[in-house]
């Protein structure tokens, strides 16, 4: 395999179409190799979990990546910036710990129909806090329903409510995987734009259930 220069990673990765796909396709397993060294002494790497949870991670740091592209100042290696940036990522989610759950991704339905994810389901609720719960679920499952397209929903369900990979929603809506990181993307931008149109912040919605 070649070695890329800064420039042709810039060039190919803001390429839409195959270009595109084939560098992210390179790039991916350099920063799944780079976080596995980036995280020790910080996260069991040997864990059988942790495969999973770095695809997560770079999945998730591709995608601000090529958002960010216009940032990098060519000062070292794009891999090195692009390492970076994956680090961020990948400790962010850990510092969080419940990632899965305590964010707008764990508002999704359920199989019962259900937008009441474990985080806000597990605690009994004080009485005088209830009815704000109530009416904040349901301001967020109407927000669910009318911004997100069917594909978008069932791709957070997925991801947030069923914990499958990314390669595994792929295989379920039959769509590539690049594919289905931009309409997770496309999908939680859509969704805190709606309740940031309703004056809502996911700070909003999480600090009624503490």
């Amino acid at each position: 395999m070649s070695i890329r220069t800064n420039e042709q990673w810039l060039h190919a990765l803001a390429s839409p179409g195959p270009e595109r796909e084939a560098a992210i396709n390179a790039l991916r397993p350099i920063l799944v190799s780079g976080l596995q060294r980036g995280l020790l002494g910080q996260v069991n790497t040997s864990a059988p979990e942790f495969e999973s949870q770095a695809e997560d991670f770079v999945q998730e740091a591709l995608l601000k990546i090529i958002d960010k592209l216009h940032t990098f100042a060519g000062r070292s290696k794009f891999t090195t910036w692009a390492h970076k940036i994956t680090i961020s990522v990948a400790l962010t989610e850990l510092r969080r710990k419940r990632w899965q759950d305590k964010s707008l991704d764990g508002i999704m339905r359920t199989d019962s129909g259900d937008y009441t994810p474990s985080f806000i389901a597990d605690p009994l609720p004080q009485p005088d806090n209830a009815f704000a719960r109530s009416e904040m679920l349901q301001k967020v499952e109407h927000h669910i329903a009318e911004s997100l397209t069917d594909k978008q929903r069932a791709a957070l369900i997925a991801v947030a409510i069923q914990e499958k990979t990314t390669t595994e929603v792929s295989k379920i809506l039959d769509m590539k995987p690049n594919a289905v990181y931009k309409l997770l993307h496309d999908a939680r931008l859509r969704l805190k734009q709606s309740l940031a149109e309703d004056g809502l912040t996911p700070a909003d919605i999480l600090a009624i259930f503490e």
